[in-house]
Protein backbone atom coordinates (compact mmCIF):
# COMPACT_ATOMS: atom_id res chain seq x y z
CA UNK A 1 0.00 0.00 0.00
CA UNK A 2 1.22 3.46 -0.84
CA UNK A 3 2.33 5.86 1.87
CA UNK A 4 2.68 9.02 -0.18
CA UNK A 5 -0.45 11.12 -0.66
CA UNK A 6 -0.02 11.49 -4.43
CA UNK A 7 0.48 7.74 -4.82
CA UNK A 8 -2.73 7.08 -2.88
CA UNK A 9 -4.57 9.45 -5.20
CA UNK A 10 -3.13 7.74 -8.29
CA UNK A 11 -4.43 4.40 -7.00
CA UNK A 12 -7.93 5.88 -6.68
CA UNK A 13 -7.77 7.45 -10.15
CA UNK A 14 -6.47 4.25 -11.75
CA UNK A 15 -9.25 2.20 -10.13
CA UNK A 16 -11.85 4.63 -11.45
CA UNK A 17 -10.41 4.53 -14.97
CA UNK A 18 -10.15 0.73 -14.87
CA UNK A 19 -13.83 0.48 -13.96
CA UNK A 20 -14.77 2.86 -16.80
CA UNK A 21 -12.70 0.84 -19.29
CA UNK A 22 -14.30 -2.42 -18.13
CA UNK A 23 -17.78 -0.95 -18.56
CA UNK A 24 -17.06 0.24 -22.09
CA UNK A 25 -15.42 -3.07 -23.09
CA UNK A 26 -18.44 -4.90 -21.73
CA UNK A 27 -20.77 -2.72 -23.83
CA UNK A 28 -18.71 -3.48 -26.94
CA UNK A 29 -18.76 -7.22 -26.25
CA UNK A 30 -22.54 -7.14 -25.73
CA UNK A 31 -23.04 -5.26 -29.00
CA UNK A 32 -20.84 -7.76 -30.84
CA UNK A 33 -22.74 -10.67 -29.31
CA UNK A 34 -26.04 -9.21 -30.56
CA UNK A 35 -24.66 -9.27 -34.11
CA UNK A 36 -23.46 -12.85 -33.75
CA UNK A 37 -26.81 -14.00 -32.31
CA UNK A 38 -28.71 -12.32 -35.16
CA UNK A 39 -26.41 -13.92 -37.75
CA UNK A 40 -26.82 -17.37 -36.17
CA UNK A 41 -30.59 -16.89 -36.23
CA UNK A 42 -30.37 -16.02 -39.93
CA UNK A 43 -32.10 -12.64 -39.50
CA UNK A 44 -30.33 -10.33 -41.96
CA UNK A 45 -32.28 -7.18 -41.03
CA UNK A 46 -31.68 -7.58 -37.29
CA UNK A 47 -28.03 -8.38 -37.98
CA UNK A 48 -27.63 -5.20 -40.04
CA UNK A 49 -29.19 -3.08 -37.29
CA UNK A 50 -27.06 -4.79 -34.63
CA UNK A 51 -23.96 -4.30 -36.80
CA UNK A 52 -24.61 -0.56 -36.99
CA UNK A 53 -24.88 -0.38 -33.19
CA UNK A 54 -21.78 -2.54 -32.70
CA UNK A 55 -19.66 -0.45 -35.06
CA UNK A 56 -20.79 2.67 -33.24
CA UNK A 57 -19.88 1.17 -29.85
CA UNK A 58 -16.50 0.02 -31.14
CA UNK A 59 -15.73 3.46 -32.59
CA UNK A 60 -16.70 5.15 -29.31
CA UNK A 61 -14.34 2.83 -27.43
CA UNK A 62 -11.54 3.68 -29.87
CA UNK A 63 -12.10 7.41 -29.45
CA UNK A 64 -11.81 6.99 -25.68
CA UNK A 65 -8.50 5.17 -26.13
CA UNK A 66 -9.62 1.76 -24.95
CA UNK A 67 -8.82 -0.18 -28.14
CA UNK A 68 -5.94 0.13 -30.60
CA UNK A 69 -6.91 1.12 -34.14
CA UNK A 70 -5.91 -2.27 -35.59
CA UNK A 71 -8.00 -4.10 -32.99
CA UNK A 72 -10.96 -1.87 -33.90
CA UNK A 73 -10.47 -2.55 -37.61
CA UNK A 74 -10.26 -6.30 -36.94
CA UNK A 75 -13.45 -6.33 -34.85
CA UNK A 76 -15.44 -4.29 -37.37
CA UNK A 77 -14.14 -6.32 -40.29
CA UNK A 78 -15.00 -9.69 -38.75
CA UNK A 79 -18.52 -8.55 -37.84
CA UNK A 80 -19.10 -7.09 -41.30
CA UNK A 81 -17.93 -10.32 -42.94
CA UNK A 82 -20.35 -12.28 -40.76
CA UNK A 83 -23.31 -10.10 -41.72
CA UNK A 84 -22.37 -10.11 -45.40
CA UNK A 85 -22.20 -13.91 -45.39
CA UNK A 86 -25.99 -14.06 -44.89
Amino acid sequence: MANIKSAKKRIKVINKKTLRNKMIKSQVKTAMKKVIVAVNAGDKEAAAVALKGAVSAIDRAYIKGIYHKNAVARKKSSLTRLVNSL
